[in-house]
């Protein structure tokens, strides 16, 4: 039959329509393009499968090698340690670990594994997982960002840093397959929570070996297919760029408690993106919301927007072997000509504080709540004097500057505001360079910028775990800058007992580091996102973990 042009039209756009909705149910999403499709979030409510955002594309899902918090918001689904975290206010629980005993002085932990701990698998979890993992995760070849985060373990800073061959004589020893002996270097009252951190998470050696060496980075596991994890939840997918989906784990040791059948964890490079996913019933949560779409929240839909406390800092980091960049009065004057009021209360609406220091209040054990000595102040004047005294008045003969970070609308915001900032005051030309999150990652590891936008959140809630970041041997720096100085500074504050003599030791440092300047510290995070009511047992943490064994989904 022949049909006429206006029917072979319809029929075209009825053909069209039917492979584009199909297309759309393969992909992540196509908003407003099949109406009669199921929303994403009705169906989780009824499948108990939680839809949420997670930011941009994580670069790895190898635990010893991830940095961020979106590969923690996944990684915490796939793989368990020690002990997990109570889901109202994070504090130890029994995780792999049923219990633990503690030393007299405080040095050696022992702990006794659950003997129905199972890998997805089915191997048992045993004591020799965990020192395989921690001797993976110390392994020179490894080049672990995060590797000196083991240090507290006796003998493993020399370890890692080859001076010590033997790893048995290392503080982490397998008594049997159901006991842990882990030794310290000096009492930490922390400990425990850091256990919480992917850096001491297991991994299946075994099934690693299989693909490669232990301890290369280019060992092919971390996907679908290979990946054996021993968390509440088993990883189901990996399409890049677009979704990460789990699925709850039936070798779980406690799954028969676990209520969420799935987790799907959407990438985003574009905050408004995920906004307008949310909005179309895709997520169930979104993992942060754009700045300009707060105040319609807050007047048509205040009950899906939450602002949630959160230990977290935006900061530029500079790289401080690159000429200009080098002398540490252009890195004050840089850091003094930013006016971080605006910043928080004009271009990110008031949910965010000014940060004049690196440390977040609330993390600083201050009895006086007095902010630090030297803490930074907004002084154009000043910093306008200290480029002059470095050699360029007014900007002139200062070369341009790169400001580097990755794509956000609000990383974008805030870096033309610093731009126009540095041009007034300074003189300086500012040249501004956005990349996806993976290409940002890269650059810094090699330091191929010249500023850089970063964030650090709290891997627990204290000061150190702030300023630890800038010792000479952290693998997170990324600057170039070391000071002796605030190394012992640290060292002394790490081995002293009383609170308010080991608080002092930290604000000495943190005043090193912000005289030094290898950082501009912009603002403090609290966390705005979007959430449905039908989460439930979603609580504000410091820390923003939410154990996902705890979380379930009702119908809004």
């Amino acid at each position: 039959m022949v049909l006429g042009a206006r029917q072979t039209v319809s029929m075209a756009h009825r053909i069209f329509q039917r492979i584009f909705c199909a297309a759309a149910a393969l992909g992540v999403f196509a908003l407003g393009s099949c109406f009669q499709r199921e929303r994403a979030i009705d169906s989780g409510n009824r499948e108990q499968v939680l839809h949420r955002g997670a930011g941009p594309e994580i670069a790895t899902l190898d635990p010893h090698l991830a940095t961020g918090t979106s590969e923690y918001n996944i990684l915490s689904a796939l793989l368990e340690g020690l002990v997990t975290e109570n889901p109202v206010d994070l504090s130890p629980e029994p995780g792999v670990a049923e219990s633990w005993n503690v030393s007299r002085d405080g040095l050696a932990y022992t702990f006794l594994l659950r003997d129905n701990a199972r890998w997805s698998n089915g191997d048992p979890v045993t004591a020799g997982d965990f020192v395989a993992s921690f001797k993976r995760m110390l392994s020179p070849s490894l080049a672990a960002d995060y590797a000196h985060f083991l240090y507290i373990i006796q003998n493993a800073e020399a370890y890692h840093k080859g001076h010590l061959e033997d790893f048995a004589q290392v503080g982490a020893v397998a008594v049997n397959e159901r006991t842990l002996k882990i030794t310290l270097e000096h009492p930490c009252a922390n400990f425990l929570s850091m256990l919480n951190h992917t850096a001491f998470f297991p991994v299946h050696a075994r099934s690693i070996e299989t693909h490669g060496a232990l301890a290369d980075r280019k060992t092919d596991w971390a996907r679908p297919g290979r990946f054996v994890g021993n968390g509440a939840f088993a990883l189901k997918e990996w399409r890049h760029g677009q979704r990460i989906s789990v699925e709850k784990s039936p070798t779980y040791w406690d799954a028969e408690n676990v209520r969420l059948n799935g987790v799907v964890f959407y990438s985003f490079e574009s905050r408004d993106a995920e906004e307008r996913a949310f909005r179309a019933g895709q997520l169930h949560l979104t993992e942060a919301l754009s700045p300009s779409k707060i105040d319609a929240y807050r007047r048509n839909s205040p009950g899906l927007l939450r602002v949630d406390p959160y230990l977290g800092t935006e900061f530029y980091r500079v790289n401080t072997e690159r000429p200009f960049l080098n002398d540490v009065r252009v890195r004050r004057a840089l850091s003094m000509a930013v006016d971080r009021k605006l910043i928080a209360t004009q271009i990110l609406r008031g949910v965010q504080s000014p940060a004049y220091e690196f440390v977040p209040p609330d993390a600083h054990a201050r009895a006086d709540g007095k902010p630090v000595p030297g803490a930074l102040r907004h002084d154009a004047n000043a910093a306008r004097a200290l480029l002059a005294e470095a050699g360029y008045p007014e900007g002139k003969g200062a070369p341009p500057v790169e400001l580097l970070f990755n794509t956000s609308e609000s990383h974008r915001a805030v870096a033309e505001a610093v731009q126009e900032m540095w041009r007034r005051e300074l003189g300086l030309t500012v040249t501004l360079v956005n990349q996806e999150n993976k290409t940002v990652l890269g650059a810094r590891r090699t330091r191929d910028y010249q500023v850089l936008r970063s964030a650090w959140m709290a891997d627990y809630a204290d000061a150190l775990s702030f300023l630890e970041v800038w010792e000479s041997s952290s693998g997170n720096n990324h600057t170039g800058w070391s000071d002796a100085a605030f190394d012992q500074l640290l060292y002394q504050a790490a081995r002293t007992t009383d609170k308010q003599a080991r608080a002092a030791l930290l604000q000495k440092a943190e005043a090193i580091l912000l005289r030094q300047s290898p950082m501009i510290p912009l603002y403090h995070y609290s966390h705005v996102f979007l959430i449905r009511p039908s989460v439930r047992n979603w609580h504000p943490t410091l820390l923003d973990h939410h154990p996902y064994k705890t979380v379930w989904l009702e119908a809004d």
